[in-house]
C-alpha cells in the first residue's frame, strides 16, 4: 500500500522499450509503439487517482529523428491518432494536457491537434500531464538562455537578478517544477537528456520492465520505493548528523 503522505508531487517517465517489446514477439517495432501509446492513458489515469500533481512523459526526443525514416513517420502519425486523440478524452478525468518541446518542426496537422488538445483540457484543474515531443533537456536550457538574453537586451531583466528561480521561470512552464521521482522503463540506466534542470535532486528509479508492460502495479512499486527514500537534498537528517 502506497503511503499517501509520501506521494511525489512531480513524476517524470522515459517510456522506453516499445520496439524491443514488439521484437520479442516477432512483430514490427511499430506494433510496440502502438501498444505503448495505448498504455499511456492507463498510467495517466492511475497517476491521477494516486494524487500525483504533475506527470511528464518522454515520448520523442530531439535525438529520435536519427531513427529510420519509416519509424519516425509512423511515430508522428501515432502522436496524432493515439496520443492526441486519447489524451483529449482525459478531459473527463480532469487532466490538463501540455505538449513540451519544439513543436514548430512538426506537421501542421499535428500542431493543430496539439493546440486543440491543450485548449480542450485548459480549464481542468487535476493532474497536469506534460508529453515531451521533439524535446531535449539541453535544447530547453538553450531556449531559456536565449529568452533571458533577449529580455536583458530589452532591459526587462537585470543581469544581476538572474537566479535559479528566474531560470526556472524560463523553462516550459507546465514542467518547470523540480521532479521528485524519475522513472525509466526498459532497463537502460541513463537519463537521456530529459529534464536536466528539473531532475537535479530527483530520486532515480530504473526498471527492466518494458513500457508496454508497465502496469499500475509497476507504478505502485516505484511509488513505494520512493516513499522509502531518505531525501536529504545535500544536507543531513537527524539520523545522519
Amino acid at each position: 500500500m502506497v503511503n499517501e503522505n509520501k506521494i511525489p508531487r512531480h513524476v517524470s517517465i522515459i517510456l522506453d522499450g516499445n520496439g524491443r517489446w514488439a521484437q520479442k514477439r516477432e512483430r514490427e517495432r511499430t506494433y510496440g509503439h502502438r501498444i505503448g501509446a495505448k498504455n499511456v492513458k492507463k498510467i495517466v489515469q492511475a497517476a491521477a487517482h494516486r494524487g500525483i500533481h504533475c506527470l511528464t512523459l518522454y515520448a520523442f526526443s530531439t535525438e529520435n529523428w536519427k531513427r529510420p525514416a519509416p519509424e519516425v513517420k509512423f511515430l508522428m502519425h501515432l502522436f496524432k491518432d493515439y496520443l492526441i486523440s486519447q489524451l483529449r478524452e482525459l478531459v473527463k478525468d480532469n487532466v490538463q494536457v501540455h505538449i513540451i518541446g519544439d513543436v514548430s518542426v512538426l506537421s501542421k496537422s499535428l500542431q493543430e491537434g496539439i493546440r486543440n488538445c491543450e485548449k480542450d483540457t485548459a480549464t481542468n484543474d487535476g493532474l497536469i500531464l506534460n508529453v515531451a515531443i521533439n524535446y531535449g533537456g539541453r535544447s530547453e536550457l538553450v531556449r531559456a538562455i536565449k529568452h533571458m538574453a533577449a529580455d536583458v537586451k530589452a532591459d526587462s531583466l537585470e543581469l544581476s537578478d538572474i537566479s535559479e528561480e528566474i531560470v526556472s521561470k524560463y523553462l516550459y512552464p507546465s514542467a518547470s517544477s523540480d521532479v521528485d521521482l524519475f522513472i525509466r522503463t526498459g532497463g537502460d540506466i541513463r537519463i537521456s537528456n530529459f529534464l536536466l534542470w528539473q531532475i537535479s535532486y530527483s530520486e532515480l528509479y530504473f526498471t527492466p520492465v518494458l513500457w508496454p508492460d508497465f502496469t499500475e502495479e509497476e507504478l505502485d512499486k516505484a511509488l513505494e520505493w520512493f516513499a522509502g527514500r531518505d531525501r536529504r537534498f545535500g544536507g543531513l537528517t537527524e539520523e545522519h548528523s
